[in-house]
C-alpha cells in the first residue's frame, strides 16, 4: 500500500526554462538519496515528468506536472516510508525548488 503526497512548488521562471531546469536536475536526485546506491528513471511526456527512484529495496514513483508559475508533485511512498510523509513533505517545501529548479548551466 503506498501513501500519497502532494506538493507545489511556486517559481516565478515560467514553464519552459522551469520544465529546463528540472530535465538538467534530475540526475542530482542521486545525490540526494543516503547510500549512493539509488536508480533514477525519468519519461517526460510533454510537461510531464514521470519519475521513479529506486534504493534500498524502495521504489518511489512520482509525476511532476510544470505549470507557469507552479510545480505540482505527486509522490506515492511506498510502505513504511508513508510513516514518514510529512517529514518528506516538509522537506520538499523547503528543498524542492534547490534540488529541481536551481540553475546549474554554470556548474
Amino acid at each position: 500500500m503506498s501513501t500519497p503526497l502532494e506538493v507545489d512548488l511556486p517559481h516565478s521562471l515560467g514553464k519552459a526554462e522551469a520544465h529546463a531546469r528540472i530535465a538538467g536536475n534530475t540526475h542530482r536526485l542521486k545525490d540526494a538519496i543516503p547510500g549512493g546506491m539509488a536508480e533514477v528513471h525519468e519519461a517526460w511526456e510533454g510537461d510531464t515528468l514521470n519519475l521513479t527512484v529506486g534504493a534500498m529495496g524502495q521504489e518511489v514513483k512520482a509525476v511532476i506536472i510544470v505549470e507557469d508559475a507552479n510545480v505540482h508533485c505527486t509522490i506515492d511512498l511506498p510502505g513504511m516510508l508513508g510513516m514518514f510523509k510529512g517529514a518528506i513533505e516538509s522537506a520538499m517545501k523547503t528543498h524542492g525548488q534547490d534540488l529541481l529548479l536551481e540553475d546549474r548551466s554554470l556548474d
